[in-house]
């Protein structure tokens, strides 16, 4: 996927914006002015992302504050109310899922009980927001400085991470699993959906931030070498990352893993009144077949309570998103020694990523607003700045009620996988085949003197677009094949998440979110072709 459509892409939008020396609306306008709505759905869809993005960097900030605390607020089921024992619902999941779910969310038990703003959610989104707007106060005269620190600060801390995670015991068998292949899964298309989709989202393409960064470069740079550069540093950088996170993941594993041994072990010795130490991990499994030969009767009653200690299904409990940022890892970070420190670096380290996405996506809101005549003749930077950061931060309140983190879901799930599809492949049809790629690679050659080769042009003619379009077709298939549309919510009272329906109102808002972006190419195209037919009928009346 880096190869047939990262690289690729990439290197097509940063041309494009070196090219065109504007952002995303005016690059695709001077391409054809059927096009601006391909400008206009990448604006929308940076907006919709930066909207519930900054609610990542909200929970950073959330965790951060509670790191400084010992013990860790997570690492400990707090009392019930009579101070007689732990609280149900923390015994029944874990520390780490309650403070996520209780403490942080305080989750409603569905999407329709959406509870009100919680004030310090909200305190935390503001706080968030007003680093972002000192961030992009002055577009790129004050971005290009932060994303020296936000770009090189998470590999500082990866590095002391990784350091850290292989010592770790148990690191090996998170290391195995993750370079253990599994051949299999290339016959599955969720497989290289996942994949596409990663490439999309970590390079940014289809957002518009990146042409409006190559609007500023000198016609002169050689984007294809940087192009190149990037791609490769990005996917190494996740291959990086994720050796420090199933290194950790591998830790977590063999912890519970142990844990559940021991448990087994204790309940086995004092059911049987069996000699301390006489029972261990390698002579478990025969000890008790020996015990369930020998006393059928005892064996039955106690089986029940037996669990199945597995290292395999550990590892195989896999998650991804706010799961393994917020759960997983703080399950890692709290048997740790010092996990205060390990604490503040991790949820530092996640806030420095999460600001310099924001910084990116929030030019590419920016530029587009900046160039436009009409807003920048009446408006300074500064004030457009703070305009789109009020906006954002008004509807990112949403996220801070009870259901908050359910719409935060249908944000992250709808908001702009689709969309950056058809803008992508809207994007390679244009500069192919409405610009012409003779003509785009005449402008290429004459700004850097560089020929454009064979594989740029049979990636951008053909395998591009028709992987884009595959992918278009696998995703419709999937929600088609999948029936009613399901999330999934928290269950107090059995301590873990259960799936359930979308109601209707929900399933509308997926619909908006969807056609808010999407819809901007033909109704824009169809605008401008209604508008010059009329002008042309002004010009020329009938005789």
């Amino acid at each position: 996927m880096l190869v047939v459509e990262g690289m690729p892409l990439l290197y097509l939008e940063l041309a494009v914006g070196q090219r065109m020396r504007q952002g995303s609306i005016g690059a695709w306008r001077t391409i054809s002015p059927y096009l601006s709505g391909v400008g206009i759905a990448s604006l929308v869809v940076s907006f919709l992302v930066s909207v519930y993005y900054n609610v990542i960097n909200t929970w950073s900030l959330w965790y951060l504050f509670h790191s400084f605390q010992d013990p860790l607020p997570w690492s400990v089921c707090p009392l019930n109310g009579n101070h007689t024992g732990y609280d149900e619902e923390c015994e029944k999941a874990s520390s780490t899922q309650y403070f996520w779910y209780r403490k942080t969310l305080n989750i409603s038990p569905s999407i329709q009980e959406n509870g009100g703003v919680q004030w310090e959610p909200a305190l935390c989104l503001i706080l968030a927001w007003l680093i972002v707007y000192l961030c992009i106060l002055r577009g790129t005269e004050s971005t290009g400085k932060v994303v020296y620190f936000t770009a090189s600060m998470p590999y500082f801390v990866l590095i002391i991470y990784l350091i850290r995670g292989l010592t770790l015991h148990g690191a090996s068998n998170g290391l195995v699993y993750m370079f253990t292949p599994k051949v299999e899964q290339l016959a599955n298309p969720k497989a290289w959906i996942n994949a596409a989709t990663q490439i999309f989202f970590s390079l940014g393409l289809g957002c518009g931030g990146l042409i409006a960064f190559a609007s500023y470069n000198e016609p002169s740079n050689n984007c294809q070498k940087h192009a190149i550069i990037v791609s490769i540093i990005n996917s190494t950088t996740a291959i990086f990352s994720s050796i420090v996170t199933f290194s950790i993941y591998g830790f977590k594993a063999t912890f519970n893993y142990e844990n559940c041994l021991k448990k087994v072990i204790l309940l086995l010795t004092n059911s049987f009144e069996l000699e301390d130490g006489f029972l261990t991990a390698s002579n478990l499994e025969e000890v008790k077949d020996y015990l369930a030969s020998t006393y059928p009767s005892k064996y039955s009653e106690v089986f029940p309570h037996i669990r199945n200690c597995s290292l395999e299904s550990e590892l195989d409990t896999a998650v991804q998103g706010t799961g393994l940022a917020f759960i997983v890892y703080t399950e890692a970070i709290k048997n740790m020694d010092v996990s205060q420190l390990w604490s503040v670096l991790y949820f530092f380290m996640l806030l420095t990523l999460g600001m310099g996405s924001m910084v990116g996506t929030g030019t590419a809101i920016l530029t587009p607003l900046t160039d436009s005549k009409v807003i920048s003749s009446y408006l300074p930077k500064e004030a457009i700045s703070g305009l789109v950061c009020l906006i954002s931060c008004a509807i990112g309140m949403v996220f801070t009620m009870e259901a908050g983190n359910y719409w935060f879901d249908i944000f992250n799930d709808y908001a702009a996988t689709l969309s950056l599809l058809l803008i992508v492949l809207v994007e390679t049809i244009a500069v192919c085949y409405v610009y012409g790629l003779k003509r785009f690679g005449s402008d290429l050659q004459a700004m850097t003197g560089r020929t454009l080769n064979w594989y740029w042009k049979a990636m951008w003619a053909f395998v591009s677009p028709v992987l884009i379009i595959s992918l278009f077709v696998f995703y419709l298939s999937d929600y088609i094949l999948t029936g009613t549309l399901q999330y999934q919510a928290w269950d107090a009272t059995q301590g873990h998440v259960v799936t359930k329906d979308y109601p209707t109102y929900a399933l509308a808002v997926i619909g908006i979110l969807v056609a808010s972006s999407t819809m901007c190419i033909p109704l824009v195209a169809l605008g401008t072709f209604v508008t010059r037919h009329f002008r042309s009928r002004a010009k020329f009346p009938l005789a």
